[in-house]
């Protein structure tokens, strides 16, 4: 099928059927294999319910990220950043220019003024 030469509405209308096969037969594969897994159960004498309790436990644990440890020193040290820009009323705040803006000094731009005026 050449998608070139269908016009914008059709490639819209293609996508939406596509979009409603795709759920149809996920649904269907949904229920087929839930009768599967039903019956697999049936057959070793417990209920889907069953083994469903006691997934989420097994899954914890099997999921759990593992942490990888290293070395004491072996961490690559950042310098502090440094401070670029002062709040005009307490001094004690400061932002380096990087990550997000602090809220006083959107406040200030807000306002109309410029950020230069609180470079340090």
């Amino acid at each position: 099928m050449d998608l070139s030469s269908l016009s914008l509405s059709d490639l819209r209308r293609l996508q939406g059927r596509v979009e409603s096969e795709l759920r149809r037969r996920t649904d269907t594969t949904r229920r087929a294999l839930l009768k599967k897994m039903q019956k697999m159960a049936a057959d070793e004498g417990l209920s889907l319910d069953d083994l469903l309790e006691a997934a989420p436990a097994a899954e914890a644990k099997a999921e759990a990220p593992k942490r990888v440890r290293r070395a004491a020193g072996t961490a690559e040290k950042k310098p502090a950043p440094v401070i670029k820009y002062r709040h005009p009323e307490d001094p004690s705040k400061g932002w380096s220019g990087r990550g997000r803006k602090p809220q006083w000094a959107m406040d200030w731009v807000a306002q109309g003024k410029s950020l230069d005026e609180l470079a340090v």
